[in-house]
């Protein structure tokens, strides 16, 4: 099969991967498949030109996005395919409720993750793509680990597993991680933490209190919160007000 019916292929079962396409300035036409684990196949008739494109399209594959890049003479277009990004929620609590509403409205895919099976069901989270009655260690195995398309937010207040989970994500490529709880609870979390041997460096990580500061109170307002921070991190923004911001409302593709 060619570089773009594989990438048609990857598409099509919602797989991700980045299809370089050289438009001019060398072999116009010339395909390179990059996978998510880094494979490819294909070629653009240049060595050095075949490995700044891979660069570029890793790059662009897990930002999601596809656009045009000139590298030299040549100018290439970057066409990703990538599926809906993950939020994994840790505690099966009415904010993971109205938390895993509010993700599946953005086009996000939540997973609900608690050990307690009376309190992890389907029934109570029907939009949850996956509810795991499961350890946050065995939750991630079955999820097929922690990759730079994951979101992490910790709800549960119950330290044994939200230090067990934050033990976990805060070692992995996750672009956030966050977790509810009061300043008292953040430090009496951060000093078990180093206890436990995490670095101040891997604790900065935590988004703690979780959220944007939007005054809220609900559980679906507390969720409006933490899925407006989530997508800030998402596309590099820091969660302002438009009104009183200097940059593009929308990013645009070189």
């Amino acid at each position: 099969m060619t570089a773009f019916g594989d990438f048609a292929a990857i598409a099509a079962e919602d797989g991700r991967a980045a299809l370089v396409t050289v438009l001019e300035g060398g072999d116009v036409g010339a395909k390179l498949l990059v996978r998510a684990d880094g494979v490819t196949s294909g070629g653009l008739g240049d060595a050095e030109l075949d490995a700044v494109a891979v660069e570029a399209a890793e790059e662009l594959m897990w930002a999601e996005r596809s656009e045009v890049r000139r590298i030299g003479d040549a100018s290439l277009f970057v066409d990703v395919t990538a599926p809906a990004p993950r939020l994994v929620i840790f505690g099966a609590v009415d904010y993971a409720a109205a938390l895993c509403r509010l993700a599946r409205a953005a086009g996000w895919r939540p997973f609900v993750c608690d050990p307690r099976s009376q309190f992890a069901t389907t029934q109570r989270f029907p939009e949850a793509e996956e509810v795991l009655a499961e350890w946050p260690d065995q939750a991630f195995a079955r999820l097929g680990g922690i990759d730079r398309a994951t979101y992490i937010a910790v709800l549960t207040h119950d330290p044994k597993l939200d230090d067990a989970a934050l033990e976990i994500a805060l070692r992995s490529d996750a672009p956030y991680v966050g977790a509810m709880g009061s300043r008292r609870a953040q430090a009496q979390r951060h000093e078990r933490l180093l206890a436990a041997g995490l670095e101040e460096e891997l604790l900065a990580r935590i988004a703690a209190p979780i959220g944007l500061d939007l005054g809220a109170v609900t559980p679906e307002e507390t969720a409006l919160s933490i899925m407006a921070e989530v997508v800030a991190v998402r596309n590099g923004r820091a969660g302002g007000r438009l009104s009183v911001s200097d940059g593009r409302i929308h990013e645009v593709g070189a």
